[in-house]
């Protein structure tokens, strides 16, 4: 254990001033980070980082592993600066959507620790620029670089404040008259000189103030080139947030305030146009990040090369495995096609603290593997597993997610989820029966589910389970727990397979009724308290749900495909079946349904991306009631078209209508989300009043 230089970019020997002990911190590490403890014969090594940070920043280097440490400095503080806690706060905020920072690990309060309360995070590899003319790196790459830091900087400004749950974290309204004012006494105090042009831009900044100057959104304080870590392999990642610096060369910026006034003062007086005459704004809307339109390129050369052609061998599979022990088992090319997409990086895409893409990003990536029935599967995208995992992601603690989620996200395990009960109507599902009661350091469960996905896989290793830890105190949405259950757990049995339409979804694990009789597991397997199963359903079932609306998309896109294409190889009645009305009408009917379930569910997808699955909750809810409809219109023309072979095992499209009829009840049925979609519009229709008035 020592403090000494470092080969990590930037980081020397601890300042003397910032010196502290680090065998009480390794002894806390030790007991309150998971994992730390992996190699304790490794001797633990810090070092500082030089770059001119407010708040002190150490690299911690473990053996293998490699933390960075940010704690507040020594001696008197002014009161309202370096709060540790807050940028804590704001970091495992922004990690929790998928905003490029390093992972949030620890923070402590305790000052005895080290001497001042502090916090840890991961450690992220990659480069930083401290000349931002960027010596060195090609046109090319320096164009790539501009682009992803707007990119960032961009995704930043459209998260909500509420969402985040960091209300209160700044002054609020009236920003932008805030940083005007701050910004000219900062200039009038500090100039050396005169200067026209600057004050001149000055008042015209505060005349022309945005009209929605009350709006509260996340800015960045010192948003520049060298606050930011551009990785080697997953696109740009903030490190940490840079606090103020007192450069030594500052005198040097004074030459280029003239010319910056001037210029700025220029572009004041142009008309100013957010959007250039000659680009449709139709195409921008809704519209992929850089790299999400990157890994929908990867995905339609993966789908095209190696998924569809072996369509047939998949299917062929399952017709000739359908009443032997291994119906349940995949295909070995499926297994080596998962192989080959996560030497790609084609993996977990629907996690965007993983995949580092957004929902609008994923939303036409999940559209395209919707065109075939196991592609989702190859990719590590597929329902119960994703939900299970964002599940976990969000809600489940340390040893939760390195027992589940990760052999989860690695492929290496499959799950499913237990929600719905045979003998209560589960669309209310405050009728869940199946009991969850502590006893000791266990909790027992008992009770009866179906419908439970995945349970068949062989792969199929835990089970999340939903059940009443009744509470007469509380009310009756917060009656109801989640649980992890090891499906080997003595007591957990898998009764019968339940077809669909006649059709078991062998690729999926199948759909199983399960029993659970005096099944004990460790207290410790519940997943974030008691009684607060519904508050993680909804948790789950937003994402999950539009993941579904996602793929049905590309589904309907198969299905009008396979219309077309029929309607352009067949004859009757001595012309082809295109140049029936009726078809003719049937194929540009399809046409304007897919590009109406497109853009909802885009709109539900940018909704959740901005103001999180609360606050499009009403989007949600409509896009999960109309793409099923629409797709199941489109595959029904589809099965017309084709007529007997519409519904043989020919052509894809009876599994497909079987599938799509049964999202019509999975993740509560219409009826339900028309109901809370009623609510909601009336809810909206009374604030709109209220505001008028």
């Amino acid at each position: 254990m020592e403090n000494r230089a470092s080969s990590e970019p930037g980081a020397a020997e601890v300042l003397p001033q910032h010196k502290f002990d680090c065998r009480s911190l390794e002894a806390y590490l030790k007991e309150h980070l998971p994992g730390f403890g992996a190699e304790p014969e490794a001797k633990l090594i810090v070092t500082q980082y030089r770059s001119g940070q407010s708040n002190p920043t150490f690299y911690l280097q473990k053996g293998f592993q490699e933390y960075v440490l940010r704690k507040k400095p020594p001696g008197p503080l002014l009161p309202k600066a370096h709060q540790i806690d807050r940028e804590f706060k704001v970091q495992k905020a922004l990690f929790s959507v998928g905003f490029p920072v390093p992972k949030p690990l620890l923070y402590c309060s305790n000052a005895s620790v080290i001497g001042t309360e502090f916090y840890v995070m991961e450690h992220v590899q990659g480069r930083i620029f401290r000349d931002f003319t960027i010596p060195g790196v090609s046109p090319a790459e320096r164009s790539a670089i501009y682009v992803a830091m707007i990119e960032t900087l961009a995704q930043l400004h459209s998260l909500n404040v509420h969402s985040l749950q960091l209300e209160g974290y700044g002054i609020g309204a009236g920003y932008c008259k805030r940083q005007v004012s701050t910004w000219t006494k900062q200039y009038q105090a500090a100039a050396h000189r005169d200067i026209p042009a600057m004050n001149q831009l000055s008042n015209w900044l505060m005349k022309n103030l945005p009209d929605n100057d009350n709006e509260e959104n996340l800015i960045h304080g010192d948003f520049k080139l060298d606050n930011i870590v551009f990785h080697p392999t997953q696109g740009v990642y903030s490190r940490y947030l840079l606090g103020n610096n007192v450069s030594e060369n500052s005198f040097l910026f004074a030459n280029v305030v003239q010319p910056l006034a001037e210029t700025g003062l220029q572009l004041s007086k142009r008309t100013l146009r957010t959007v250039p005459p000659h680009v449709d704004t139709t195409q921008q809307l809704f519209a992929q990040s850089k790299r999400g339109q990157e890994v929908l390129t990867q995905v339609k050369h993966f789908m095209k090369q190696h998924i569809l052609p072996a369509e047939k061998e998949v299917i062929e599979f399952y017709v000739q495995n359908e009443n032997s022990e291994n119906k349940w088992k995949k295909p070995l090319v499926i297994d080596k096609l998962k192989e080959m997409a996560k030497a790609e990086g084609l993996w977990n895409l629907f996690l965007p603290a993983v995949s580092g893409l957004n929902q609008v990003d994923y939303a036409l990536i999940a559209e395209e593997t919707g065109k075939c029935f196991f592609a989702p599967d190859v990719f590590n995208c597929q329902a119960p597993d994703t939900g299970n995992m964002e599940l976990l992601h969000l809600y489940g603690n340390e040893k939760q997610k390195q027992l589940w989620l990760e052999p989860l996200l690695q492929g290496s395990i499959a799950s499913c989820f237990c929600m719905t009960e045979p003998d209560v109507a589960s669309s209310d599902a405050t009728n869940i029966e199946c009991s969850i009661q502590r006893d000791g350091d266990s909790y027992v469960i008992n009770g009866k589910k179906w419908w439970s996905s995945g349970a068949g896989n062989p792969k199929c290793k835990i089970a999340i389970v939903l059940g009443r830890t009744e509470n007469t105190s509380a009310s009756r949405h917060k009656q109801h727990s989640m649980i992890l259950v090891p499906m080997s757990t003595a007591g957990v049995e898998v009764i019968r397979p339940l077809s669909v339409f006649g059709y078991m979804d062998h690729l999926h694990g199948g759909h199983f009724e399960i029993h659970f009789n005096q099944v004990r597991v460790p207290a410790s397997n519940l997943i974030l308290g008691e009684g607060r199963g519904f508050e993680i359903a909804q948790g789950r079932l937003g994402p999950g749900r539009i993941h579904h609306c996602m793929r049905i998309v590309g589904l309907a896109e198969r299905a009008l495909q396979i219309m077309c294409t029929r309607a352009a190889q067949r004859v009757a009645f001595k012309k082809k079946l295109y140049s029936h009305e009726v078809v003719a009408h049937w194929i540009a009917e399809s046409r304007i349904a897919i590009e109406e379930i497109r853009l909802l569910t885009l709109r539900a997808a940018h909704k959740i991306d901005t103001l999180g699955s609360s606050g499009a909750k009403k989007e949600i809810a409509m896009i999960k009631v109309a793409a099923p409809r629409a797709a199941c219109k489109i595959i029904d023309r589809a099965i017309q078209v084709c007529g007997g072979a519409g519904v043989s095992q020919d052509y894809p499209l009876a599994n497909m209508y079987a599938l799509t009829r049964t999202l019509r009840l999975a993740d509560g049925p219409d009826e339900v989300h028309l109901s809370a979609i009623a609510a909601l519009e009336l809810r909206d229709q009374a604030r709109s009043l209220r505001a008028k008035v």
